[in-house]
């Protein structure tokens, strides 16, 4: 049977480019093959509105782990648990051991959220991909969590309800409502109520908390279902938002699953064209390519998104607080757990909106970088091994990708990188320069005695940002990575300016670098640009 076609952005965007080659090949020479990985599927989710069992049992060797004292909140305005013992264990220590193992298996990368969306399923299918979300709360500093979802069962919020007393119970203590916020929230649009009958029995929310109360003890909370997703409904809750987060430090929540229950390979082509469409950071075409998905015949597909209006609203109240940044940390399905059924999937994902600061860079931290990628190169060659380096500099220290680039006179000798800003800046340089000297496979390794006649250029990167239009594209400012039919490619900034390449030459040979046909970018693959801080010995 032939499967569906669906020409909206190309899934998928769930690609991590780890050790990739990024500067043309010397003339005559045939392109290095970049070793990439996809992301890896992740054990441990849940099935969208199916309420599994995580266990429940307590292990007998377990360490008790210390929950935070509940703030006293009057007992008739807390809402209890609704799903303790089923969708996560209802002992606290159990539970706390649960999230912490979730969040200590994440590497997180640079960023600040200003709003994530994150999956509320059962712990035991989405809680390591909710984990890639909450993890990054805490290179934040936060006072209030909004945390948005949909109504998933009668009855509905008309439209918009807040929990606007008390607090959300879970085995973990109180998560005490920001009743000031709430009720700005309820005052400034009439749309938007404190029904407290509609959060009776709703799991999204809730299933949220015990990540929220593991990294954020202090963080106070406003609950909010949307019982629509149309414009009017999206529209009021984000200029609510807008007109009292300002000046707050405060993160937006979007509980969300995304496809559900379409089989394996099929839900991972929706939730990539889904998530491609959020990584634009444009509103209308996540609605544009849900609907198109939603019409292209996926069979058993319900839905793209059961947060769909959550999502929008995270979308914009994140562009309206300064976000200019959207990264996709990890995406699985429920067929990926241990106990998923691939026949019948519901998909989840962890996305950060956040803005983008350039690291200040200066002559000195240059300077230090240079000679540390040097030294570092010196030693691997002499004793195999990289040793440990310390500072106090935080521009050093901050997460971040880069490429180190060797030259011997005006030929090339080595270009490695990593794309994502999962390691600090120290860290990466020392490993890329090591690899770019040992491991580029378009060479021999360097030998000690090349070492002084090598240059060595880095260059500190952006995070990735998805093209949509290529005419978004600057030759001499962006880098460009493109990913199609299982193929990766990546060209550092410099490079056409070196090359005296036009921008579409820049595309062709991008193409060309990915072992893809030379107008392969014409038709649609996925592509990413990124800028970069570039700098050598020699300058």
């Amino acid at each position: 049977m032939l499967k569906p076609k669906f020409r909206g952005l190309d899934p998928l965007p769930i690609v991590f480019f780890l050790l990739l080659s990024a500067c043309a090949a010397p003339v005559g020479m045939p392109t290095a093959e970049p070793n990439a990985t996809a992301l890896p599927p992740s054990a441990g989710q849940a099935q969208g509105s199916v309420a599994p069992t995580p266990g429940g049992r307590k292990s007998p060797d377990r360490t008790a782990v210390a929950v935070p004292p509940a703030p006293h909140v009057p007992s008739d305005q807390v809402r209890p648990s609704a799903i303790a013992g089923s969708w996560y264990p209802s002992d606290p220590d159990e539970l706390a051991k649960m999230v912490d193992g979730f969040l200590e298996a994440v590497e997180p990368v640079d960023g600040q959220p200003i709003a994530i969306l994150v999956p509320h399923a059962g712990y035991i299918y989405s809680g390591p991909v909710a984990a890639s979300g909450f993890r990054q709360l805490a290179e934040g500093t936060y006072d209030v969590a909004v945390i948005i979802s949909s109504d998933h069962q009668s009855p509905l919020s008309s439209p918009i309800s807040v929990w606007a007393e008390g607090g959300f119970e879970t085995p973990l203590g109180v998560a005490p409502v920001d009743v000031e916020l709430a009720h700005a929230l309820i005052s400034a649009n009439p749309l938007i109520t404190f029904d407290p009958a509609s959060h009776q029995g709703e799991h999204p929310i809730e299933i949220e908390l015990p990540f929220l109360q593991r990294v954020c003890p202090s963080c106070r909370i406003v609950p909010v279902l949307m019982g629509s997703d149309g414009e009017e409904t999206v529209e009021a809750l984000t200029s609510a938002l807008l007109s009292t987060l300002r000046g707050k430090r405060a993160v937006v929540i979007a509980s969300s699953d995304l496809s559900h229950y379409p089989a394996y390979a099929d839900a991972r082509a929706v939730d990539g064209a889904t998530l491609a469409a959020i990584e634009t950071s444009d509103p209308a075409q996540v609605r544009e390519t849900v609907d198109g998905l939603m019409k292209a015949g996926f069979s058993n597909l319900a839905t793209c998104a059961c947060g769909e209006g959550p999502i929008l609203v995270a979308m914009r109240v994140a562009r309206g607080l300064g976000a200019d940044t959207v990264s996709v940390l990890r995406y699985a399905n429920s067929g990926d757990a241990p106990y998923g059924d691939r026949e019948r999937v519901v998909g989840y994902a962890a996305v950060m909106f956040w803005h983008y600061d350039l690291p200040d860079l200066t002559q000195e931290r240059r300077d230090e970088l240079l000679k540390l990628a040097r030294t570092t190169i010196a030693e691997y060659l002499e004793t195999g091994h990289i040793s440990d380096y310390e500072t106090g500099d935080p521009v050093l220290a901050r997460r971040s990708g880069a490429f180190v680039t060797l030259r011997k006179g005006d030929e090339l000798r080595g270009c490695i990188g990593h794309l994502f800003s999962d390691l600090p800046l120290y860290r990466r340089v020392q490993e890329m320069a090591v690899a770019a000297a040992t491991s580029d496979p378009r060479f021999p390794p360097l030998t000690i005695e090349e070492l002084e006649d090598v240059n060595i250029e880095l260059s500190v990167l952006s995070p990735l940002r998805r093209v949509t239009d290529t005419r978004q594209i600057q030759v001499g400012t962006h880098g460009l990575v493109i990913a199609q039919a299982g193929r990766q490619g990546v060209l550092l900034p410099q490079v056409p300016v070196d090359e005296g390449w036009d921008l579409d030459e820049f595309l062709e040979n991008l193409c060309l670098k990915a072992g893809l046909v030379q107008n392969c970018w014409a038709e649609r693959p996925t592509l990413y640009a990124f800028t970069a801080v570039v700098f050598e010995e020699i300058e």
